[in-house]
């Protein structure tokens, strides 16, 4: 959570207004843990740098993409990514990038082709990130609790 809360006031330092109502929180994670879906990155003193959600279940959200469609069909089996978060004083390091290849490899490995995310239209950083790793923009989809947030997919295999 540390590192989430990092998160949550460098997206607040950014004017986004992503992560600031509360979400994710304690209980997501947790939650996140015990199915089995939450990653961390950690460095050889054990200290977590980056942590991440990742999952094959579908995202009940992403069935309905306004002004745009996805690359692979809705009844494929796919890959999400939420909640990713890098510690402040390890950030531009290539962190997120690490966790994304590692999720890229596991799909590929299960010769699962896409890897489906969203973000928050004012997230510059995260958008730039997604164009850089070959994501493509597949239009507009709004969260469970009716946030608008871009919505992007990667070919992986």
């Amino acid at each position: 959570m540390i590192v989430i809360n990092d998160a949550k006031s460098y997206l607040a330092s950014q004017n986004i207004d992503q992560w600031q109502n509360g979400y994710p929180n304690t209980a997501q994670v947790e939650n996140d843990i015990k199915k089995g879906e939450s990653y961390v990155l950690v460095n050889d003193e054990n200290l977590v740098l980056a942590t991440a959600m990742f999952t094959l279940r579908k995202e009940p959200t992403y069935k309905k993409v306004i002004e745009g469609n996805w690359l692979v069909s809705e009844e494929e089996i796919y890959g999400v990514i939420h909640r990713m978060a890098i510690k402040k004083e390890y950030r531009k390091f290539g962190l997120a990038t690490l966790l994304f290849n590692e999720f890229h490899q596991q799909l590929k490995v299960k010769d699962i082709q896409s890897l489906k995310i969203d973000t928050h239209e004012d997230n510059l950083g995260m958008q730039s990130l997604l164009k850089k790793l070959g994501y493509v923009y597949c239009g507009i989809i709004y969260t469970n609790y009716n946030a608008k947030r871009l919505a992007f997919e990667k070919i992986v295999s």
